[in-house]
Protein backbone atom coordinates (compact mmCIF):
# COMPACT_ATOMS: atom_id res chain seq x y z
CA UNK A 1 0.00 0.00 0.00
CA UNK A 2 0.83 3.66 -0.84
CA UNK A 3 1.36 6.18 1.90
CA UNK A 4 -0.80 9.07 2.27
CA UNK A 5 0.81 13.02 2.52
CA UNK A 6 -0.07 14.28 5.31
CA UNK A 7 -1.66 17.88 4.19
CA UNK A 8 0.79 21.42 5.29
CA UNK A 9 3.44 18.57 6.36
CA UNK A 10 5.53 17.74 3.18
CA UNK A 11 7.78 15.96 5.94
CA UNK A 12 5.06 13.62 7.00
CA UNK A 13 3.12 10.53 5.46
CA UNK A 14 0.35 8.51 6.82
CA UNK A 15 0.71 4.90 6.76
CA UNK A 16 -2.77 3.65 5.50
CA UNK A 17 -2.42 0.13 7.48
CA UNK A 18 -1.77 1.16 10.50
CA UNK A 19 -3.22 4.90 10.17
CA UNK A 20 0.39 5.95 11.90
CA UNK A 21 1.99 8.97 11.12
CA UNK A 22 5.28 8.44 9.69
CA UNK A 23 8.32 11.44 9.58
CA UNK A 24 10.53 10.96 6.61
CA UNK A 25 12.91 13.97 7.59
CA UNK A 26 16.16 11.77 7.95
CA UNK A 27 17.96 14.70 8.76
CA UNK A 28 15.99 15.98 11.52
CA UNK A 29 15.73 12.61 13.15
CA UNK A 30 19.10 12.48 13.01
CA UNK A 31 19.78 15.74 14.38
CA UNK A 32 17.61 15.14 17.54
CA UNK A 33 19.59 12.09 17.84
CA UNK A 34 22.96 13.98 17.93
CA UNK A 35 20.81 16.69 20.81
CA UNK A 36 19.85 13.67 22.78
CA UNK A 37 23.26 12.00 23.28
CA UNK A 38 24.57 15.20 23.42
CA UNK A 39 21.98 15.62 26.87
CA UNK A 40 23.05 12.48 27.97
CA UNK A 41 26.60 13.48 28.01
CA UNK A 42 25.95 16.27 29.90
CA UNK A 43 23.65 14.62 32.17
CA UNK A 44 26.58 11.43 32.99
CA UNK A 45 29.16 14.13 33.58
CA UNK A 46 26.88 16.30 36.10
CA UNK A 47 26.04 12.76 37.81
CA UNK A 48 30.21 11.88 37.84
CA UNK A 49 30.78 15.56 39.58
CA UNK A 50 28.27 14.92 41.68
CA UNK A 51 29.89 11.62 42.60
CA UNK A 52 33.00 12.91 42.92
CA UNK A 53 32.33 15.93 44.99
CA UNK A 54 30.10 13.54 47.77
CA UNK A 55 33.60 11.37 47.63
CA UNK A 56 35.37 14.56 48.57
CA UNK A 57 33.21 15.62 51.31
CA UNK A 58 33.48 12.39 52.83
CA UNK A 59 37.24 12.91 52.72
CA UNK A 60 37.20 16.31 54.01
CA UNK A 61 35.31 15.20 57.12
CA UNK A 62 37.01 12.14 57.70
CA UNK A 63 40.35 14.41 57.66
CA UNK A 64 38.63 17.16 60.06
CA UNK A 65 38.02 13.77 62.48
CA UNK A 66 41.71 12.76 62.65
CA UNK A 67 42.89 16.59 63.03
CA UNK A 68 40.83 16.64 65.99
CA UNK A 69 41.54 13.62 67.44
CA UNK A 70 45.05 14.20 66.69
CA UNK A 71 44.85 17.94 68.69
CA UNK A 72 43.13 16.47 71.44
CA UNK A 73 45.20 13.56 72.04
CA UNK A 74 48.39 16.37 72.31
Amino acid sequence: MKEIKVQDHSHLVRDPLTNAIINTNKSGYDEYIARREVKKSETQKVKDLETELSSMKDDLNEIKSLLRRLSNES
